[in-house]
């Protein structure tokens, strides 16, 4: 039997299987984009079986929901799902590094998993595939010790861009060669020179992690442990951040395979966790509706969401604007407590009178502010973002034939044919490939 190359080469004798462990982060958007990179990976060469280890949270019954679906799912052959008991005491509010302290407590049951995994392994009287590494999540890294106890490999799996990636490591290398203290930036018009960025930055547009003494730490010890590991698996394409990866990763000795972008195109048994069909139908059928190049989207990721003031300064952009918008609302978890952002029941209780009735005929439930930034276990008073800003921004986005829509245009076509083959993500991919079974 010949296997081909995955590459789409000469075929080449067939291989012994290897094995690879994935540990996403917790969430709901990091787990499934890990889903769909295991799938790319055993649809590529099924040479590769993929076991993916789900960590748990105590508040989120939806995104436990989501784990029990995937454990009892089969989407491939190829890969296989463990999930690991709940850990109350995983999430401590009075820990400095809620993160930390949380990977940190699951750290025994990872290694008690790989052990077991291992120990199958070697005594199984077939010839089962052979565990040759981990890949962990950007926010799993800790998790790295775990894999040298057993003489594994590691690859880590940033969810993000390498802009930010690049950010990271610059912040990390002035802390350890320069002593400088990120977090003396705060509300700083000091410009700093990135070298991965095209231009200085001011230092307020800084992202929240590197302004707080109790989580920068952290972080940085991230971009640490990231040098320690065999290479870096992105989820960006080259055309999108191409100067980044010239300027800053061409004399980075630490492979970075950009992949993206990672979609999830196709439901399957796992999503019967997350079941909203028929709303999701009704969304896509609403969309169909509409003229092209028409809606304003706004998300704000799992943990996106805004107090009832700004929420109001939202709805009255929306209105005022006249565009088409659809709109992902959430209800922000109260302050001082580890809830997941949720949905409302009735988003007429937080909007602005009379808003929906309104805007039916428009909706469903460009830079406008760089410095906002919003935590919600912080209890920093948090400046309103004005609906006038925020119209000014939709109006911008959204004038027809500007330079923003071209650009969007241009590189959604640049994306899909990254991922075609002897496209760029596809190309680097298979390096990724050829990294694994050295």
């Amino acid at each position: 039997m010949e296997i081909q190359d995955h590459q789409g080469g000469t075929p080449k004798p067939e291989m012994e299987r290897s094995e690879l462990v994935f540990i996403p982060s917790p969430g709901i958007g990091h787990v499934t984009s890990t889903v769909e990179l295991a799938r790319l990976l055993v649809n590529r060469d099924d040479r590769f079986v993929v076991t993916i280890i789900l960590m748990k949270l105590p508040f989120d019954e939806k995104f436990t929901s989501y784990c029990k679906s995937l454990t009892e799912s089969t989407i491939s052959n190829n890969i296989k799902f463990l999930d690991l008991p709940l850990l109350e005491q995983a999430l401590d509010m009075k820990a400095k590094d809620i993160l930390a302290f949380y990977m940190e407590t699951y750290k025994p049951l990872v290694k008690e998993a790989l052990a077991q995994l291992i120990e199958s392994s070697t005594s199984s009287p077939d010839k089962p595939p052979r565990l040759i590494g981990l890949l962990v999540d950007m926010f799993c890294v800790t998790m790295v010790d775990v894999g040298n106890d057993f003489g594994l490999r590691s690859y880590v799996f940033f969810t993000s861009g390498v802009g930010y990636l690049s950010l990271l490591f610059s912040m990390q290398t002035m802390k350890d060669e320069q002593n400088v203290d990120s977090t003396q930036f705060k509300d700083s018009d000091t410009e700093l020179v990135i070298s991965s960025f095209a231009k200085p930055i001011p230092a307020r547009v800084l992202p929240s992690m590197f302004l707080n003494k109790d989580v920068v730490p952290g972080f940085l010890n991230f971009a640490r442990k990231y040098k320690q590991t065999k290479g870096i698996v992105v989820n960006t394409f080259l055309e999108l951040e191409s100067h980044v990866m010239s300027s800053f990763f061409d004399g980075l000795t630490l492979p970075i395979y950009p992949v993206g972008p990672i979609l999830k195109l196709q439901r399957d048994e796992g999503d019967k966790g997350l079941d909203r069909a028929r709303e999701k139908e009704e969304i896509k059928k609403w969309l169909d509706d509409q003229p092209p190049s028409s809606v304003v989207f706004l998300c704000f990721g799992s943990m996106g969401s805004f107090d009832e003031d700004q929420l109001k300064e939202i709805s009255k952009a929306l209105e005022h604007s006249g565009h088409r918008f659809l709109w992902s609302l959430r209800r922000a978890p109260p302050k001082g407590t580890i809830v997941f952002p949720s949905g409302y029941d009735n988003p007429k209780e937080i909007l602005t009178d009379g808003f929906l009735d309104r805007t039916s005929m428009l909706g469903l439930g460009v830079e406008i502010k760089l410095d906002y930034r919003k935590d919600f276990l912080s209890d920093d008073e948090v400046k309103i973002v004005t609906a006038e800003e925020i119209e000014r921004g939709i109006n911008s986005l959204m004038q027809s034939n500007s330079e923003i829509q071209r650009k969007v245009k241009e590189m959604s076509e640049k994306s899909k044919k990254a991922l075609m083959e002897s496209g760029s993500s596809h190309t680097s991919f298979g390096h990724f490939i050829d990294n694994l079974m050295s």
